[in-house]
């Protein structure tokens, strides 16, 4: 999977804007659970996003966005408060949704 262009993400972030987050992170860090409820919503939408309720710190956020990435195979498009938006291409032609510019 190739990393996403600036433009790319841009793109994302402003489909994203309208999105209701689709997972909450909290005092437990990220779970397994969390990880599979993460993947489940990628593989419907393509796109979502995920917040922090108890993480404030810019390094802790940073960290569990990535580890989360590297778990679902998915990108992240970007991070606006404490909100990261991650995005993963579905495998199957048919059902992808959303048209990388």
């Amino acid at each position: 999977m190739k990393e996403l262009k600036g433009s790319q993400k841009k793109y994302l972030r402003g489909l994203a804007h309208s999105l209701n987050p689709a997972a909450f992170i909290g005092q437990k860090g990220v779970t397994p659970t969390l990880v599979a409820e993460i993947d489940q919503a990628l593989e419907a939408t393509e796109l979502i996003k995920v917040k922090f309720n108890d993480f404030k710190e810019k390094d802790q956020k940073n960290a569990l966005a990535e580890q989360i990435s590297k778990d679902t195979r998915s990108h992240i498009a970007g991070m606006i408060g404490h909100v990261v938006i991650l995005y993963r291409q579905n495998g199957d032609v048919e059902k992808q949704q959303i048209k990388l510019p």
